[in-house]
């Protein structure tokens, strides 16, 4: 296989960290490529090697992976499995590239732990283990208790999102084993480079409440309390009647909270003439891949699953993802997200059909990241994200986009505001404001640039540091009036509008770019501090 220039990089930049870390983790987005540089990095090493699956049904596609690349290796899971992947291997590549004997081995993380004392003398040889995934591993858990297993190797982990719903940190200093984190690119430079395709999301109205439901240990909520709300909710129809209308008989996977729900909502798939079937983790081997065999052909076009293409899973390219199973877990959103960005011959875009709130509770997949192997702070959940756009929904065709846009970008109609008569209403848009409003702000403007009012009777010396103070606050307000300046013109550069480029102010700052010509000094300084901040960042974005 013929690595793309990122993932070169990657390659490079792992072995570079390997000069000073132990264990590695690298962070690529969801149809970058990962478990190609992983099959490379285990075909590359010398000595006992270990890729270990974070679950029992992708050792099969790891296994294929380094088949791929012609690396013979043993599997250590149940009998069955074995058999069912070497055939999966004759199926696929003409040959088995299994081999009892081989140092390098393929280990579900179960089966691993399972036999660990019998494996005990293989794992003191291993000298390099890798797993995908890896932001499940933590130290403490079965992941990381199967990493411990190798006293004598070095680590390598993959993933998409550094980020855990628990808040716990993957850094050896926190919670998890790695010492060093590696970014390569991200899912909208992939999108602009034409490695993934661009990407349009639909909200249609939901009846689904999910206030009140608890989340469990890692963060996400409840299932069997969700369960409950999506079966008193019009999700059930909603997922088959909105598909019709937004992508009729496109191919398409559907996420369902359980193997219950998946049925209900393949059975209407197929009463309505869409060919559906549900997949989940305990479906076999061989079946599975009959079944994604008949997708990829169009005689299947829904797959209905419970979690098991949320993470991990290989699939072949498809046009539209339904969410009907709300999370808090921004990793999955992530990977359920990325599942449509594969390229398809003659898609334009990947659908996304979001009925529970996903995209609302976690944001654009592709916004800017900003990763740390630290814990997460409690803290921050509340203080503002300047990079967190707010999302709206066109009224009309019931399409999710960033709010600074003036009108719908999917179907054209406008979103102005009923009320004009605060920024808040217009989303710091000046031009929407009432001009009354707009003309007593541009008064409280003005007084800046005018001379200061000196108290009658005042003296000479009080005088003097009257003129100096407001002399010093004008130069702060210039200073930060050409900072915004500069703001704007590098959004009217990229062809943004002058009402979406104060929209994306107000957004990313809190505050619209008039009122922030009125604040005091210290305030102003702070503001154009942030504001340069934000510029650099975009520089060496």
């Amino acid at each position: 296989m013929q690595l793309r220039d990122y993932q070169q990089n990657l390659d490079f930049q792992i072995n570079k960290s390997w000069q000073s870390v132990r264990n590695v983790l690298a962070v690529a987005p969801t149809g970058s490529g990962k478990t190609v540089v992983m099959a490379k990095k285990i075909n590359d090493h010398v000595g006992a090697s270990v890729a270990i699956a974070h679950r029992s049904e992708l050792v099969s596609q790891i296994s294929i992976a380094l088949a791929r690349f012609g690396v013979y290796h043993k599997i250590i899971a149940p009998d069955a499995m074995i058999r069912e992947i070497v055939a999966y291997h004759v199926g696929e590549l003409g040959r088995s590239y299994y081999n009892a004997s081989a140092t390098c081995a393929v280990a579900s993380i179960n089966t691993l732990l399972a036999r660990k004392d019998k494996l005990k003398n293989w794992c003191d040889s291993v000298t390099l283990w890798v797993t995908d995934e890896a932001h499940h591993l933590l130290e403490s858990n079965q992941w990381g208790k199967g990493c411990a297993l190798f006293p004598n190797a070095k680590g390598l982990g993959f993933t998409a999102t550094p980020l855990r719903a628990d808040g716990a940190g993957l850094g050896s200093h926190a919670d998890g084993v790695f010492g060093d984190l590696i970014e390569t690119v991200t899912m909208r430079e992939l999108i602009d480079q034409g490695f993934l395709t661009e990407y349009r999301i639909f909200a249609p109205p939901s009846t689904l409440d999910m206030d009140g439901v608890n989340t469990t240990a890692t963060g996400d909520y409840s299932k069997t309390q969700t369960k409950k709300r999506i079966e008193r909710s019009s999700i059930l129809g909603d997922v088959v009647d909105h598909y019709l209308k937004i992508a009729p008989f496109k191919l398409g996977i559907t996420f369902a909270i359980d193997v219950e729900e998946a049925e209900k909502i393949a059975l209407r798939f197929n009463n309505c003439g869409v060919p559906a079937k549900v997949v989940n983790a305990k479906t076999p081997l061989a079946e599975r891949n009959k079944i994604l065999k008949q997708f990829k052909r169009r005689e299947i076009l829904q797959l209905v699953n419970v979690d098991l293409f949320g993470e991990g899973f290989d699939l072949p390219a498809l046009e539209v993802v339904s969410f009907a199973r709300p999370t808090m877990s921004y990793s999955l959103y992530v990977q359920q997200f990325g599942r449509v960005l594969r390229l398809l011959e003659g898609k334009l875009y990947g659908i996304i059909i979001d009925h529970v709130g996903n995209v609302d509770r976690h944001g654009l997949p592709d916004k800017k990241q900003f990763w740390t192997l630290d814990r997460r702070e409690k803290a921050r959940r509340n203080k503002h994200d300047p990079d967190l756009i707010p999302l709206k929904t066109c009224s009309k065709c019931s399409g999710k986009f960033e709010a600074y846009y003036l009108t719908c970008p999917y179907c054209g109609a406008e979103n102005k505001p009923t009320e004009r008569s605060t920024v808040k209403q217009v989303d710091g848009d000046l031009k929407e404001l009432d001009p009354s409003v707009l003309a007593i702000m541009r008064g409280e403007i003005a007084k800046i640039d005018e001379d200061v009012k000196l108290p009658w009777g005042a003296s000479g010396n009080i005088q003097v540091g009257i003129i100096n103070k407001h002399n010093a606050k004008r130069e702060v307000i210039n200073k930060l009036r050409e900072t915004i300046r500069y703001y704007g013109g590098s959004h009217l550069a990229k062809g943004l509008t002058m009402s979406q480029s104060q929209k994306l102010f107000y957004y990313r700052f809190n505050i619209d770019v008039m009122t922030a010509q009125t604040l005091p000094p210290k305030a102003a300084k702070k503001l154009t501090e942030e504001i340069e901040h934000f510029l650099n960042s975009e520089v060496t974005a």
